[in-house]
């Protein structure tokens, strides 16, 4: 990457953990994919039951494949025939692996999702939530992290799901009521009542949408 995009990243970073610590979540800064798999690794203690909420950041750094690879207990949804049995065993997990699909630059996170399953095991269940989060998804402020989530990760997601939805024609949020919406539910974690529950760890990269 750009040294000097490098740079403004590790800057901009510094401030987002300093907005995470302050919301009592952990933030870390890892200067490439390689280092945040080796930061999230030692987050996620050997034989922890894990799972996750379609985080494709969390694949693009090689945590998935690790862990289905190492001692753990990875609950893989996709390999469940009972897809309901699998999201409710997020609840009872160990660690849950999340993106963001927007973050703040004083550490406020956003999510939208559409089955709830994400957003709801990253308010409540899971001991620890690890985020993996690329640069590219920090906003200057909760309002613009809501536009980045509806008019960037949203029309992508539907895209990539093959959905129905009139973001999938014209590539932005149209406040749609479709049956295929995957803009159901709306979480913005801006505290965590729990210390050392949420822990973020931001790339220096371009991950997810």
């Amino acid at each position: 990457m750009n040294e000097n995009i490098t740079k403004r990243n590790t800057l901009l970073a510094q401030k987002v953990i300093k907005g995470l610590e302050s919301r009592n979540m952990s933030g870390y800064f890892a200067s490439s994919k390689e280092e945040a798999l080796k930061l999230a690794m030692v987050l996620i203690p050997t034989g922890s039951s894990v799972t996750m909420g379609g985080a494709m950041s969390a694949h693009e750094i090689g945590l998935v494949d690790a862990l289905k690879e190492g001692s753990y207990n990875f609950i893989d949804r996709d390999a469940y025939e009972d897809k309901r049995a699998a999201m409710l065993a997020a609840y009872d997990a160990d660690v849950f692996l999340s993106s963001a699909n927007a973050i703040t630059e004083d550490g406020v996170l956003v999510n939208i999702d559409g089955n709830a399953n994400r957003v709801s095991a990253i308010a409540q269940g899971p001991k620890k939530v690890v985020f993996i989060v690329g640069m590219n998804k920090v906003c200057p402020d909760v309002d613009s992290a809501l536009k980045r989530a509806r008019n960037v990760a949203a029309p992508i997601n539907a895209q990539r799901f093959g959905l129905n939805t009139p973001c999938c024609k014209t590539g932005s949020c149209m406040d749609c009521k479709s049956p295929d919406t995957i803009c159901c539910q709306f979480l913005v974690t801006r505290f965590s009542r729990h210390a050392e529950r949420i822990h973020v760890i931001l790339v220096n990269d371009s991950l997810g949408f």
